[in-house]
């Protein structure tokens, strides 16, 4: 019996574009749920994936009626195996209003198409399920309510333990995994998603030989480095061993985890300010979900237990991941802001109004004045920044955060807001 859907964040979101454009495009990892989010608001569907590569190529090419006829929206699963679908839905789209299609897709490799379907065919990204979707985070800190100046004069509580938060690291945020009882069944499915990426979905993405070793070493490299600022150097020097012997190979696996939305890497924010101290714009290394980390890593729930260090770098992950979610709707973009002299936000949550907020993450309420310090110091940079040079534009953050794994939030007398992640919803 199937399970009972669980409501996305990006349902809306879905909901609006269908009412915008002639198709919707859903894109992200294998197994976030892109295929069942779009069966709920479809009408007819087509999985392309219950035929083989060859015959869905054959079939698109020779009757691709087959394919497109069908109440609408129609969802078409997988649409990359058959690339002539592409140029049939943007035609649709060009001779019918919008909401005519769904597609869905797991990887981002290049198709040949007649046309690139820009303002007819929207493209939209999933993650896995946030700590909100899975039932897990109460929600009682709105983002959207901080962006608007909520006070959280009453605080919120969290239900979540550092052991919760750790298992579900572990665990992920797959739909399949959320939805099993077991705690056992619910670990092996984030293990078997991360062993699929060098045994099966690496070869997915174009015809080139790749080194499954090589790919896994990799995996291995990004999640030893994750939340952090590593290098190229530092990445190829922890892989090398395993095969990948050069920048450019480096580069070209890194380019096959990125079509495949595994690698989420998040880019530096260098604002306009007028300061003698460079500032750090090379990528700080992520994944799309916690537990591709934990799995590369080959760690527990149990060794995590016992190593909260390395977790703090996996609850960023973790956190993060939650954040896209939750502003998704909001238009959100994340970035990190690191100079010379150690100044730092962790994440950097800019929304396509302008506003944006500055927030650090720390897993323990003994950093939790670590943090507001570093976002308060930041916040009088700029403040500094516009009052010498009237020509900056950037304004001040709409709000200051800490993301915390602890019990309670609250907002403190300088305006930081300290929230545990299990009371962050959108």
């Amino acid at each position: 019996m199937e399970t009972p859907y669980r409501p996305r964040i990006i349902d809306e979101e879905l909901s609006f574009r269908l009412r915008t454009f002639g198709a919707v495009n859903i894109v992200g990892p294998k197994g976030c749920g892109k295929t069942r989010t779009g069966e709920m608001q479809s009408r007819s569907l087509f999985y392309l994936q219950s035929l083989s590569r060859e015959e869905a190529k054959i079939l698109s090419e020779m009757n691709p009626g087959a394919i497109l006829n069908g109440e609408r929206p129609r969802l078409i699963d997988e649409w990359q195996d058959a690339p002539a679908v592409w140029d049939r839905v943007r035609f649709e789209c060009d001779h019918s209003g919008p909401g005519q299609f769904i597609l869905t897709g797991s990887t981002s490799k290049k198709v040949e198409t007649g046309h690139t379907g820009t303002g007819r065919i929207s493209e939209l990204r999933m993650y896995t399920m946030s700590l909100y979707e899975s039932g897990e985070s109460n929600g009682q800190a709105s983002l959207g309510s901080l962006f608007e100046g909520d006070p959280l004069e009453n605080g919120c509580k969290s239900n979540l333990t550092i052991e919760d938060l750790i298992f579900a690291s572990c665990r992920g945020g797959w739909p399949y995994a959320v939805n099993l009882s077991d705690k056992r069944s619910q670990l092996a499915v984030a293990k078997e998603f991360h062993r699929s990426v060098f045994t099966r979905d690496m070869f997915s993405v174009d015809d080139k030989k790749r080194n499954p070793k090589a790919m896994e070493g990799l995996l291995r490299a990004y999640a030893r480095n994750i939340s952090t600022l590593a290098k190229k150097t530092t990445l190829l020097e922890d892989s090398r061993h395993f095969g990948i012997g050069s920048e450019n190979t480096l580069d070209d696996y890194i380019s096959v985890l990125e079509k495949l939305y595994i690698v989420d890497d998040l880019r530096g924010w260098a604002p306009p300010l007028r300061t003698s101290s460079g500032v750090r714009t090379g990528p700080k290394r992520n994944m799309v979900d916690p537990s591709l980390v934990v799995a590369a890593l080959g760690t527990s729930p149990e060794q995590l237990g016992s190593d909260l260090n390395t977790f703090g770098f996996i609850f960023e992950c973790l956190a993060i991941r939650d954040l896209r979610v939750y502003s998704s709707a909001l238009g959100g973009e994340l970035s990190y802001y690191h100079d010379r002299n150690g100044l730092e936000a962790d994440a950097v949550l800019h929304l396509d109004d302008g506003r944006y907020a500055l927030i650090e993450f720390k897993l323990g309420s003994s950093l939790v004045e670590q943090g507001r310090r570093s976002l308060n110091e930041l916040e009088e940079k700029i403040r500094r920044a516009n009052e010498e040079d009237s020509r900056n534009s950037i304004g001040l953050p709409a709000f200051k955060m800490v993301v915390t794994g602890t019990e309670y939030g609250y907002r403190c007398p300088d305006g930081v807001y300290v929230v545990p992640i299990g009371c962050l919803g959108p």
